[in-house]
């Protein structure tokens, strides 16, 4: 059987029996029934979401590379039947660097298990495979408090170890560009800044501050219609507004660099009144 175009392949013409002994090497059973109930995401669940024992899971290709994570594009599909695509973020361990400035991020993290918390310390093996397992669920638990306080973020399906599955966004047939890829004209940018300052209040509301924001971090869908949405992505790095010393600082940096960037295009704003909003919006 050969599946170099999985996302073509005739499943009517297999049997289930034949499926389950000849599984591709981009292929395996969903893990759907494998995680525990609090390593999926929040109900109620999206319409779309294949959550069938019966589903594969096909690797159909790598969305993006990156220094801490890949992200691969994935099919969830029953033979003959539903499917769905997912992005599947996947953690990188062992000897690959994690994030530069992670201290600043995580003042006020701790994990439980002295023996972890020792090895992350000491860069062990372990400690770094250790730490790469917190990053994603760190993301995780940001992705479904996110969603849950109402912030356009990819719905966050499951998370399996160091490898989270999330909701494709999607423009067309292809992946939603970045906000710094976009032209968006004078009536776009108008309708885009509202929503990033309402995402960023829904963020202060929660006490949160995402930590890197910026036009690289957010993903923009239906750019061919007068109404495009904005939809933030990697939040790994969230802090808390309050517990974090950090906090303010990376705030007043997501704020400025927002506004530079939709200045840029032309639309006046101002960084220093988006702060004062979320600031109001968390006390």
């Amino acid at each position: 059987m050969s599946l170099d175009n999985p996302a073509a392949f005739d499943w009517a013409a297999l049997s289930y029996t034949e499926i389950s002994e000849d599984l591709g090497e981009d292929q395996r059973w969903s893990t759907w029934r494998n995680v525990d109930r609090s390593s999926r995401g929040p109900k109620p669940r999206p319409s779309w979401l294949v959550t069938s024992q019966a589903a594969l899971d096909t690797e159909l290709g790598i969305l993006k590379s990156g220094k801490e994570a890949d992200v691969f594009l994935l099919e969830r599909a029953v033979p003959q039947g539903e499917a769905c695509l997912l992005a599947a973020k996947r953690y990188r361990s062992s000897d690959h660097r994690l994030f530069h400035r992670a201290s600043s991020y995580t003042e006020g993290r701790r994990g439980r298990d002295s023996r972890e918390n020792r090895a992350v310390r000491l860069k062990s093996r372990f400690g770094r495979e250790t730490e790469a397992t917190r990053w994603a669920q760190a993301e995780f638990a940001t992705l479904k408090r996110l969603w849950e306080g109402g912030v356009r973020v990819p719905y966050p399906v499951q998370i399996d170890g160091g490898e989270i599955l999330m909701e494709f966004i999607a423009e067309g047939d292809a992946a939603a560009p970045r906000l710094a890829q976009c032209g968006p004209s004078a009536d776009q940018l108008r309708w885009l800044w509202p929503q990033v300052v309402e995402a960023m209040i829904r963020f202060g509301r929660l006490q949160l501050v995402h930590g890197d924001l910026s036009p690289f971090n957010v993903l923009v869908r239906g750019l061919d219609g007068a109404e495009p949405e904005l939809v933030i992505i990697d939040v790994p790095q969230v802090l808390d507004l309050v517990s974090n010393p950090n906090g303010f600082g990376y705030l007043e940096r997501d704020c400025r660099t927002m506004a530079d960037w939709f200045v840029r295009k032309g639309l006046d704003v101002d960084a220093g009144t988006l702060l004062a909003e979320v600031v109001g919006a968390a006390w």
